[in-house]
């Protein structure tokens, strides 16, 4: 799989180049800020997208808006696979055990990957990849690509006409200065807007509770964004409720090279290391799971790792001064991943103890160039 940039108006190209070519598999995106999103196409139809900043928070929106009678939690699966996301398969299984009618799914999924598109659609230098697969998987729905970009289009045209371009829909509004709201608005409004504006729920999720559309909830948030009164954050998205499969990596002969980790939530990034470094002679592990990345690299203990710098649950920097805490990683080169390669990066990794810096994507030689040079530095040391 080769990457290549995508803009605005390429990603809509793409999806219906992909629709006249019929294709089954995986169209990965990711921006210059390390965001990913994954859509899964069979035979040029869309069955669902995912990914992005909130996961988990628009998985269980949209159920709330379209299955109000029934709590995410009581979506069970005994087992995830990595075909296609856990999101879809618990839909599936919904449907199966009769919690969930078909009409109902086929609106949730609507939602999802009109969201999904329309996030890409504000993204910065995205760019694509696409991987063929067979997907042996149901068909809840199948998404006529041309449609859904009608309809996105149609929406961020509202969000132009309504200057509001800039700001992101999974942004959360909180109260900066409540002395200054509170001499602005009567006692009534103002009690109402410190429960609402807790910087807890985002700008999507208000419109939910409020009933109303999120162009209509942001403009009228507008006069006391531009004055200050109140800030957009950004905040994390939640736990998901079932653990997603993590690709088993083999135990590598003990015949070859050192171990060498790359600790990165993209399987795009982790699969090109492997072959990288797998062809250069070196054991190779991958962790996709930054929760799990310091128990992982405690047990397998490799001899370098290469660390992205933004990842959903944690960060590089975070990481990294962890292990530079334990002992066994006190001197083990660690090689930061990014993709915004800036000065103020630079400064703070070498604070937390990073060795080293790779941009991204990543070229076959100089990660093999980088290898050898910081694992001979080791072994000298």
């Amino acid at each position: 799989m080769i990457a290549e940039p995508v803009t605005n108006t390429n990603f809509t190209s793409k999806l219906s180049a992909l629709k006249q070519e019929r294709f089954s598999g995986q169209l990965f995106l990711k921006d210059s800020l390390g965001q990913e999103w994954t859509f899964y196409l069979f035979l040029g139809r869309v069955l669902y997208a995912t990914g992005g900043a909130h996961q988990v928070r628009r998985w269980r929106r949209n159920l709330l808006v379209h299955c109000p009678q029934i709590e995410m939690q009581q979506l069970k699966l005994s087992t995830a696979t990595s075909n296609i996301s856990w999101e879809y398969q618990l839909l599936y299984t919904g449907v199966e055990q009769h919690q969930i009618t078909r009409e109902q799914v086929g609106k949730i999924i609507s939602a999802i990957v009109a969201e999904v598109s329309f996030d890409i659609n504000q993204a910065r230098e995205v760019t694509s990849q696409v991987k063929p697969e067979n997907l042996s998987i149901p068909q809840l729905v199948l998404l006529d690509p041309e449609q859904l970009i009608t309809e996105v289009q149609q929406v961020w045209q509202n969000w132009q006409k309504a200057q509001i371009t800039p700001l992101l829909p999974n942004q959360a509004p909180v109260i900066k200065q409540p002395e200054e709201l509170q001499k602005q608005v009567s006692p009534a409004v103002y009690q109402n807007l410190i429960k609402l504006l807790d910087g807890q729920r985002t700008l999507r999720e208000l419109a939910v509770g409020m009933k109303r559309d999120v162009v209509e909830v942001i403009l009228s948030l507008m006069p006391y964004i531009r004055s200050g009164v109140v800030e957009l954050s950004v905040i994390a998205d939640l736990a998901p409720p079932i653990t997603p499969p993590s690709p088993v990596t083999p135990l590598p002969a003990p015949s070859k090279g050192p171990l060498i980790a790359c600790v990165d939530d993209s399987p795009m990034v982790c699969q090109s290391m492997e072959k990288i470094l797998v062809a250069g002679g070196y054991q190779f592990l991958a962790v996709q799971d930054s929760l799990r990345a310091i128990t992982t690299l405690l047990t397998r203990k490799p001899a370098l790792v290469f660390l992205d710098l933004v990842m959903p649950n944690t960060n590089g920097y975070e990481i990294c001064g962890q292990l530079r805490k334990v002992s066994t990683f006190r001197d083990t080169p660690i090689i930061i991943l990014t993709g915004n390669d800036g000065i103020i990066d630079r400064v703070r990794a070498k604070m937390v103890g990073a060795t080293d810096f790779l941009s991204k994507p990543v070229n076959a030689g100089t990660v093999l160039e980088v290898a050898r040079q910081h694992l001979n530095s080791s072994l000298v040391e």
